[in-house]
């Protein structure tokens, strides 16, 4: 079982980036789907993108080109690289993980631990 932590985020003008960072603690880190996701003020908690163990990854539509999911498994920590930022992309952004998960999905509900959140404001 993994705990995660993010950092990263922070506010940024329209056109600048960031990099987000969640750092899982605990066993069988390579065997776990992760993903990013994010929710807005008033709005549903949304998948971002997401990495399954094999490295294959799924975006939302409104990030790609724009975000690049990675892991670094020898320090056990999961990136979102936010460029070309947009104020719609202002939300929590949350790190969350997945044991059981082969393929990267993209909603919320399929996953079993969280984060506690890092807002990033455009």
């Amino acid at each position: 079982h993994v705990q995660l932590v993010e950092s990263g985020g922070g506010s940024v003008q329209a056109g600048g980036s960031l990099r987000l960072s969640c750092v899982a603690s605990g066993s069988h880190y390579g065997s776990y789907c992760m993903g990013w996701f994010r929710q807005g003020e008033g709005k549903e908690r949304e998948g971002v993108a997401a990495i399954a163990p094999n490295d294959k990854t799924a975006y939302a539509d409104s990030v790609k080109g724009r975000f690049t999911i990675s892991k670094d498994n020898a320090k056990t920590t999961l990136l979102l690289q936010l460029n070309s930022l947009k104020p719609a992309d202002t939300a929590m952004h949350y790190c969350a993980a997945d044991y059981g998960l082969q393929r990267p999905h993209l909603p919320a509900s399929w996953y079993t631990v969280w984060g506690q959140g890092t807002q990033v404001t455009v």
